[in-house]
Parts: structure tokens; C-alpha cells; sequence
């Protein structure tokens, strides 16, 4: 016998026998194979080399296609990707943000822990970004850009950051922020 697996005595050892990466998807193989080969043969009785050739470039372009797919990416261009990619973030901040929101309504303590502070971030942001003006060290300037008119006067309370409750008058204080009143601030700041 001749070959690589010959053995040579009782302790001799045996090399494993390798088989091909595709080895194992070739009845696949041939029957795509077989299936191009028939739509070529249809496509040529029907409407000659014209429709061959419609066939043959439909077929290169489905498995380039599936070929993008099966080989694998490299470790740089995966990490490139997953770098880029954008985190979906979950369901649960929206409902969280509901929640709060739905809260504020009917509890200061609510309002004042949770909602005002992330308003106040958002007046502040928007100061800074559209009018150059730091909500936390220059205050009055920051009430002048926001309160243009009377109806926004009486909105600046709620935002204001020197305004802000403590822990023993939120508990003393029940009612949170009037709909109207938030909906009129949420909207102001959409303005500012």
C-alpha cells in the first residue's frame, strides 16, 4: 500500500484525515449545481443566448451574495463595525420617563426628584448651545433669554434652579406641576 496512512509496525500513529471546509455541503452543491444548469437549459429554449445570459449573470450575482454572507469577517472590520454600531437602547427608559412624567402630575416630591432636574438639563443645554449663556453662573442672564413674554414668567419657578424645593417642603407640598404648565415649559423650551 501506498500512501499517507501506512502504517508501520503496531505503535505507529495515524494522521487524522482532513476533509475539505465543503466537503460536507456538496449534495447542496450539486443540486444548486443541477438547478442552475436547468434554468440555463430553460432559459436557452425559451429565449436563446439572450436569456442564457440574464440566467448566468442572476446566478453570479446570488452567490457573490451568498458568499458575502458565509465568509467570515476579519477581527478588525467586526470590531470597526461594533464600534460604529449604534446601542439600541431599551423600552424600559421610555416607560421609566412615562412613569415619571405621569407622576409629576400629582406628587411635587416626584416632580422635583425626577422630572425638574432633567428639564432643568435640557434649559440648560439649550442656553448654552443657541445663546451662549450658562444657566448655573450667570442665572439672571439665563432668566432673560428664557422669559420673554408674561406667561413665560410664570413658568421660570419650575425650571428655575435656585427655586428648587428641598427634601422637607416637596414632602409638605402634594400637588405636582399642572398639565398646562408642563405642556406650556416642554414647549417654551422647544422655542428657546
Amino acid at each position: 500500500m501506498t500512501g499517507a496512512n501506512t502504517s508501520q509496525g503496531p505503535n505507529a500513529k495515524q494522521e487524522p484525515v482532513t476533509t475539505g471546509r465543503w466537503r460536507p455541503a456538496l449534495p447542496e452543491l450539486v443540486i444548486a449545481a443541477i438547478a442552475v444548469a436547468v434554468a440555463v437549459a430553460a432559459a436557452a429554449a425559451v429565449s436563446g443566448w439572450p436569456g442564457v445570459v440574464t440566467v448566468a449573470v442572476a446566478v453570479v450575482m446570488i452567490a457573490l451574495l451568498l458568499l458575502r454572507g458565509l465568509i467570515p469577517r476579519s477581527a478588525d472590520q467586526a470590531f470597526r463595525l461594533a464600534r460604529n454600531r449604534q446601542q439600541a437602547r431599551s423600552i424600559h427608559g421610555y416607560a421609566q420617563r412615562r412613569f415619571v412624567v405621569n407622576t409629576s402630575y400629582g406628587s411635587r416630591a416626584m416632580y422635583e426628584s425626577d422630572l425638574r432636574p432633567a428639564l432643568e438639563h435640557v434649559l440648560a443645554a439649550r442656553l448654552a448651545e443657541r445663546h451662549a449663556v450658562n444657566l448655573y453662573t450667570d442665572p439672571d442672564a439665563a432668566k432673560l433669554e428664557f422669559c420673554r413674554t408674561r406667561a413665560d414668567e410664570s413658568l421660570w419657578p419650575w425650571i428655575d434652579p435656585k427655586q428648587a424645593l428641598d427634601a422637607s417642603e416637596r414632602a409638605r407640598r402634594k400637588k405636582g406641576i399642572p398639565r398646562r404648565t408642563l405642556s406650556r415649559l416642554i414647549t417654551r423650551l422647544e422655542q428657546l
